[in-house]
């Protein structure tokens, strides 16, 4: 489910129509739903109610505060990758006590930032880092709850730069290693041994691979509590999102692609995986993070020219990769509409922004409705993996957030100031003015 949709000829996020916000707060901007965050979240949280869990949000896919205050006040824990992610949630009001530290690259200061302020537990990608860790918590006088992330080595048969569960990637330690680190992590001081993480990748749209893996790491699990006690097992994230087409999407209790392929569902997960995880009797650690918001949100863009070469129709908009550089980085898809709905004909066009490089696209040879300058697009589906990911690349400022709740619409965070991007910068001493 998702809260936009064309009311009359005007689309619109919950009661709020995207002109009358662009009008407001300008262009580009995102725009989310907290309807739609809080039914996501609340969707997953009801299909694991018969198991003990708790709901981590992988705020790397958006970390809005706005976002993570909506998720907090619902009980949503929260996955953090870095100090700054957790600043960030206690920032929002979150509790660090239900916040987990992933990461591959964990600094000293990080580590003793995280114990200073409680958190739930580390999730480790190595035997160096269990030992920086014991280190750091003698220093403080701690005890480091830790859990080690496996690799069960498991194709989730996702794009390459998100699969994370396989040996060929840097996270995690590789399934056969795990007792023996166990063992030995049992001997070093100051650790408490909390439990087992696991994670295979992300925008997994197939059950599949998620049954695999618990299925494989569950004995894994049943055999290291026995010896040192767990509190929990994470299964990690990934649940996937359509993406094509998601305004048509939007009201289906399943999901299909254009292909009719039928994806996977938080009560398909649930009634998939609560028989394999019950058993166990621990806690159910869940770390999502782009079926939560991904859906949640649209970036909307102005038509600034249209350009005709002797092959091509572009579409040239005031947004760039800096502001979505997913369809550049990972040649992702976006449903992209007008926000004010058109009949007739469509016209094969590239959506190009305005930074020089040919990777700048959100769209090639896209049927579109025809569209002119002044016109408004709307890139849907851009809620995770958008603006958390942005850049000043071409000394671009940052893009205007604004959160819609019902016929009511906030500004929560305000678009750059140009010369804020350059105002921790200065020239060096021996360079005067000539």
């Amino acid at each position: 489910m998702h809260s936009f949709h064309y009311v009359g000829r005007q689309l619109h996020c919950e009661g709020c129509a995207l002109d009358s916000l662009v009008a407001q707060f300008g262009s580009p901007l995102y725009v989310y739903s907290q309807s739609t965050l809080e039914d996501h979240f609340s969707k997953l949280d009801r299909a694991l109610a018969p198991l003990d869990h708790l709901i981590c949000f992988a705020m790397k896919s958006n970390s809005n505060l706005a976002v993570l205050r909506t998720l907090g006040n619902l009980g949503s824990g929260f996955d953090t990758v870095s100090a700054g992610e957790i600043q960030r949630a206690i920032a929002a009001g979150a509790d660090p006590a239900k916040c987990v530290f992933a990461g591959v690259g964990k600094t000293r200061d990080e580590i003793a930032y995280a114990l200073e302020v409680g958190i739930y537990c580390f999730n480790v990608e190595s035997e160096a880092e269990l030992k920086r860790i014991s280190e750091i918590a003698v220093e403080r006088k701690q005890i480091a709850p830790v859990a080690v992330r496996v690799n069960p080595n498991v194709d989730a048969h996702t794009h390459a730069k998100i699969t994370t569960g396989t040996y060929e990637n840097k996270f995690g330690i590789a399934f056969e290693e795990i007792e023996k680190i166990y063992t030995r992590a049992a001997k070093l001081p100051n650790l408490r041994l909390r439990g087992l993480q696991m994670h295979i990748g992300s925008q997994l749209t197939s059950v599949e691979p998620f049954r695999q893996a618990v299925e494989k790491v569950v004995p894994l699990v049943d055999r290291l509590n026995r010896k040192h006690g767990f509190d929990f097992f994470s299964i990690g994230g990934g649940i996937g999102i359509v993406y094509k087409p998601a305004l048509e999407s939007g009201a289906a209790g399943w999901w299909e692609t254009a292909e009719g392929r039928k994806v996977l569902t938080p009560q398909l997960f649930a009634d998939t995986l609560i028989p394999l995880l019950r058993p166990l009797g621990l806690k159910i650690l869940l770390e999502p993070g782009r079926y939560i918001t991904g859906n949640a949100g649209a970036l909307v863009t102005r038509v600034e020219y249209l350009k005709k070469t002797g092959k091509k129709h572009f579409v040239i908009v005031d947004a760039a990769m800096n502001d979505l550089i997913r369809p550049a980085f990972y040649d992702s898809y976006h449903e992209i509409v007008p926000i004010a709905k058109k009949g007739g004909a469509t016209v094969s066009s590239d959506v190009v922004g305005p930074i020089c490089e040919s990777g700048d696209y959100f769209a090639k040879d896209r049927p579109l409705p025809k569209v002119g300058e002044g016109d408004y697009l709307a890139l849907l589906s851009a809620g995770a993996y958008g603006s958390v990911m942005g850049s000043n690349y071409n000394t671009r400022s940052l893009t205007a957030e604004v959160l819609v709740k019902g016929d009511k619409a906030s500004l929560v965070r305000r678009r750059q100031v140009l010369s804020d991007i350059w105002r921790d910068e200065s020239v060096a001493p021996w360079q005067a003015k000539k």
